[in-house]
């Protein structure tokens, strides 16, 4: 306990020491966070992994993260990284809803990890919305939606105070995947409840003060689905009346979040049948019908036109394609085609792109680095994100991530 006391000091004083930058950057254009964001990689089936409902970093198998493994992160070149989290059983009863204090510590020390290296953060509200978790309650076809809004505003409340110091490479984000757990277009009142969350989380942070009334503040639509975010499906974009007057009218504050994993039968149905992507695509057979490069360019495209040309910018919070080398011994040549043009794509179009990694590096893995020996395991997918970042879409010629 004293070493978490220390800690939650030690933070505070970095972020206060830290106030002017974030002065500064407040005043950041939208296209100049996205800019400085960089390639982007999550640290997931970690802090939002869970047993028996309550959250453990351990607990699908990988070690606990250490300051080694994001340092190995930041020198294969990522800028920012998300840290999906899950709060479930850690959270009390109500009214106040109090975050266990050892668990919301160890979030700020892994937060420390990247942030103290001067890399991006993103952390948010994961696995709290799943039906499939054990202890979900961010349910937006629960009758109880008055109890489930105000357990959501004192939690955020928590979180927004313990980080309102740090400057704005630390973003928050309201929550992942929310929706009613039906594939499908979005139903009401579920659309409107999600809203409802994403407007309770720009209040309550926005109301905690410090940085955090300037903060990039990241929300998503339904179930993070580029269609049903840009189109007209009942996506409200939040309104932000409690930020600092600091921040030019014209000026935002608040970025969108959405997912690419399409097409699924290559990104993540996991078969051997669909194991290449692209225009360099070799066997029609292992190719899906639809999904190319075609359709990624016309689904960012559409985020730009609906909010980046508005100067809100989006944020590709997750993408990938998992192994299936083991059935076509050229997927990962693939999958590095695929990760290339989302982040060639998304930069393209104004936004920020953060790859998935779930730590897992065999078969049916998105990982690119083993969290055990802190190795990286696949370097073409690495060499292949950088390379579209830096703007480029060649489609051919990419070694091997094997």
């Amino acid at each position: 306990m004293f070493l978490a006391v220390l800690l939650a000091v030690a933070a505070s004083v970095y972020g206060a020491a830290h106030q002017a930058s974030a002065d500064t950057v407040a005043e950041t254009s939208a296209s100049q966070i996205v800019a400085d964001m960089g390639a982007g990689w999550n640290l997931g089936n970690q802090l939002e992994a869970t047993t028996n409902g309550y959250p453990s970093e351990t607990a699908w198998g990988q070690p606990t993260v250490t300051q080694a493994l994001i340092d190995k992160v930041r020198a294969a070149g990522f800028k920012t990284i998300r840290i999906p989290v899950s709060y479930l059983g850690h959270i009390g009863p109500g009214p106040n809803y109090t975050i266990n204090a050892s668990w919301l510590n160890r979030i700020q020390e892994v937060v420390n990890y990247a942030y103290n290296r001067g890399l991006h953060v993103l952390i948010n509200m994961h696995g709290d919305g799943y039906k499939t978790v054990n202890g979900s309650w961010l349910i937006c076809d629960s009758p109880s939606q008055a109890t489930i809004k105000a357990k959501y505003e004192k939690v955020w409340q928590q979180i927004a105070n313990r980080f309102k110091n740090y400057d704005q490479r630390l973003i928050l984000e309201s929550m992942n995947e929310e929706f009613d757990g039906q594939y499908g277009r979005p139903t009401q009142p579920c659309y409107s409840n999600i809203n409802s969350y994403n407007q309770i989380f720009v209040d309550t942070v926005r109301k905690t003060g410090g940085n955090n009334s300037s903060r990039w503040l990241l929300v998503p639509g339904w179930n993070t689905n580029i269609d049903y975010t840009a189109g007209n499906y009942g996506f409200a974009l939040p309104s932000d009346q409690y930020r600092s007057p600091s921040i030019p009218a014209h000026e935002r504050r608040i970025m969108i979040s959405v997912h690419h994993y399409s097409p699924w039968d290559f990104a993540g149905e996991e078969s051997g049948t669909i194991t290449q992507w692209g225009r360099a695509a070799t066997n029609p057979s292992r190719t899906s019908t639809w999904g190319q490069e075609d359709y990624l360019d016309a689904q960012l495209k559409k985020m730009r036109d609906v909010f980046v040309a508005k100067g809100y910018p989006v944020v590709v919070g997750e993408y990938g394609a998992i192994d299936k080398s083991s059935f076509d011994s050229s997927n990962n040549r693939y999958r590095a085609d695929f990760a290339r043009a989302v982040a060639a794509t998304a930069k393209k179009y104004g936004a920020a792109a953060v790859y998935w990694d779930n730590g897992a590096t065999d078969r049916y893995g998105f990982g690119l680095f083993n969290r055990h020996s802190l190795t990286v395991t696949q370097q073409g997918i690495i060499n292949a994100i950088m390379t579209g970042v830096s703007g480029s879409v060649a489609g051919s010629g990419l070694p091997s991530g094997r």
